[in-house]
């Protein structure tokens, strides 16, 4: 794929996923009647600017970002319709909603992609792969997979993520077996060694496909959703904690390779992947660090306890240092992409 279509497939995603975390601000400080003065698509110059009510809506040169602007948001305001005027409830709704329409439309995309599977796979172990590790060391054809390493297993995903956690190829499971919950310690797999040095388990066994029906394609969206929120944290720890590296980490760059290789490996792969952003880009920004939607919660939660505003200029200067050090890990991780591209790493 050339790296012009491949910029151009990760610019239409970024920019249809900023738009729609927008969009969720600037619809609940609709109807929450809060006065919205601008709502613009992209950074930079106005390319075009339109609208003769209250809103005026607006394209950018730069598209990498966007922005709902409120009247209120950022200082103070005697018109009554400005965001700082309305009550805490209405404003935490307002800051959240961005975050919660970007997880809304991964889960869509996961209930379209679902709805387009044949079978939809469940926890039951279906068969075995010849030679069998797993098998030999107590699973068995028709066990429902309830639990590894203590973690809830609802769907297959959970079982490929819990498997791909694990480090030594052994892991402890609960299933149901009949009516009965079993527990199966130290379960053994084989180990494979990925390009990049990383060693995983090697699955050994099939799961049983399940015909489709209405509720169990919602249900099995509804926890794809919550698996990838929950690699989404996971991952923020393991960055945290030492378990991933700063050169694991991708942004714009890295992103848009992937989006690129994604897209030449067909539609499912590649509305898999915007899922996959989507939902991550909702997560980190209810992250509590300033300049976040999580930050400014913090500061609204803080003045729902105290019943009295933190004074504007003081959080305006922790969101300005918040911006300044996000700017700074953008940077870094973007010259990391562009080191890992040419090293082919």
């Amino acid at each position: 794929m050339s790296v012009v279509w491949t910029v151009l497939i990760a610019v239409l995603v970024f920019a249809a996923l900023i738009f729609i975390h927008e969009l969720g601000h600037f619809l609940m400080a609709k109807l929450n009647g809060i006065k919205v003065d601008e709502f613009a698509l992209g950074m930079g110059p106005t390319l075009l600017k339109w609208g003769k009510g209250e809103t005026t809506y607006a394209l950018r040169l730069f598209p990498i970002g966007g922005f709902c602007k409120m009247e209120g948001e950022d200082e103070g305001s005697l018109n009554e319709r400005a965001f700082c005027n309305k009550k805490v409830w209405r404003r935490i709704l307002v800051v959240v909603a961005g975050a919660l329409t970007n997880i809304v439309l991964g889960f869509i995309i996961l209930l379209c992609l679902t709805s387009s599977q044949d079978l939809i796979g469940s926890t039951q172990v279906a068969k075995f792969n010849e030679g069998s590790i797993s098998q030999n060391s107590g699973l068995q054809a028709g066990d429902i997979i309830e639990r590894i390493n203590g973690n809830k297993t609802n769907i297959d995903y959970d079982i490929l993520y819990a498997l791909m956690r694990d480090k030594d190829g052994v892991v402890d499971m609960e299933v149901l077996r009949g009516d009965e919950i079993v527990k199966l310690d130290a379960v053994k797999f084989n180990m494979q060694e990925l390009e990049d040095g990383t060693k995983t388990i090697q699955l050994d066994f099939k799961v049983k496909g399940e015909e489709k029906t209405f509720l169990n394609v919602v249900h099995h969206s509804f926890f794809w959703t919550g698996a990838i929120i929950k690699v989404v944290w996971t991952s923020l720890l393991d960055l945290i904690t030492g378990n991933f590296g700063f050169n694991q980490l991708s942004g714009p760059v890295g992103v848009a390779t992937a989006i690129g290789q994604a897209s030449s490996m067909g539609l499912s792969s590649l509305f898999l992947m915007i899922a996959f952003i989507t939902i991550n880009l909702g997560v980190f920004n209810l992250l509590p660090f300033p300049a976040l939607d999580g930050g400014r919660l913090v500061f609204l939660i803080i003045e729902g306890i105290r019943r009295k505003p933190i004074k504007p200029e003081y959080e305006g200067y922790v969101h300005l240092a918040g911006l300044l050090l996000l700017f700074l890990l953008m940077i870094a991780v973007t010259f990391n992409d562009i080191a890992r591209l040419i090293t082919g790493g």
